[in-house]
């Protein structure tokens, strides 16, 4: 029991010095998440939790219920607690400028997670490749369609990176395809309810709808209860996350596809390099995590 307790011991100060973080009965790292009311970001949470317990490190992680003033309270108090790095996923990119600006002037390193921020000193932006996906999503949903019919387009939360990017990976990818027709876009917030609200306003002008790309699974899965029975069959649906929820509507044929993120990995690289930052180490401007399609064929592989 003595040796275990002192081999113990020593991994933790083995991963403190590699860190560069004391801890001094502080938290060492803090991230700010901008809800917990999404699947994907539980995920990022999870990967962060065990990223940073493998390393022996506490990490206080925040719920902003996408409300940017929560965020800048947030950066307060990691402050306040002395953090080495925080880590910041903006509810806005640009209204998360002021909570970047409390930890800079506190000195302390910033990471950005899954959005960008627009202004402030931000080390390294780490987010999956947004715009790749998006090219995915639109080669997906125009292949499934046969290169031609007329489609809608499910837009992000105004004012975040995510969906500024997918959207134009999306644009991009599509031009591609002359037979495809964007009839409808609009924003849905990558909300569920949201989505299926825009759904149905959207058929409702559009009956003869064919495919339909939503930025996120919780909007597509909005959408896919507003077309019922002709979800992934009659309207192929593709979305982007690889939520739980996303992956299983995959499997089970209401979903056609989804542009999987890896949230527990976006998690894990998150931690590692706010504790690069943390050591003052040199940091890319961007960190690119790739995703991978997911259909009927492969679901089974990243379903739990």
């Amino acid at each position: 029991m003595r040796t275990g307790a002192l081999a113990a011991t020593a991994s933790v100060l083995a991963a403190l010095a590699l860190s560069g973080c004391d801890r001094g009965g502080n938290t060492d790292l803090g991230l700010a998440l901008s809800t917990m009311n999404n699947p994907f970001f539980v995920g990022i949470k999870e990967g962060a939790q065990a990223e940073a317990e493998a390393r022996g490190l506490k990490i206080n992680i925040t719920d902003a219920q996408n409300d940017p003033t929560q965020q800048i309270n947030q950066m307060e108090t990691f402050t306040s607690q002395n953090v080495k790095a925080a880590i910041i996923n903006p509810v806005d990119s640009d209204a998360a400028v002021p909570a970047v600006g409390v930890a800079n002037r506190a000195d302390v390193p910033v990471i950005s997670l899954d959005r960008g921020v627009n202004g402030g000193k931000v080390g390294s932006t780490i987010a999956s490749d947004n715009v790749a996906g998006g090219r995915l999503a639109a080669k997906t949903l125009a292949e499934s369609l046969g290169g031609k019919g007329k489609v809608a387009f499910l837009e992000g939360q105004p004012g975040t990176s995510a969906a500024r990017e997918r959207g134009q990976g999306f644009e991009e990818g599509i031009k591609k395809y002359p037979g495809i027709q964007v009839v409808a876009r609009q924003p849905a917030d990558f909300d569920r309810t949201k989505g299926m609200d825009v759904m149905s306003n959207m058929l409702q002008a559009h009956r003869d709808i064919a495919g339909v790309f939503a930025a996120n699974d919780e909007m597509a899965l909005g959408a896919s209860k507003a077309l019922g029975a002709k979800s992934g069959k009659a309207v192929k649906v593709v979305a982007f996350d690889g939520t739980p929820d996303g992956v299983k509507a995959v499997r089970n044929g209401t979903l056609t596809a989804t542009v999987a993120q890896q949230p527990k990995l976006l998690g894990k690289q998150a931690v590692d390099w706010a504790l690069k930052a943390a050591r003052h180490q040199p940091l890319p401007k961007q960190v690119k995590v790739p995703v991978v399609l997911v259909t009927q064929k492969n679901a089974a592989r990243y379903e739990g």
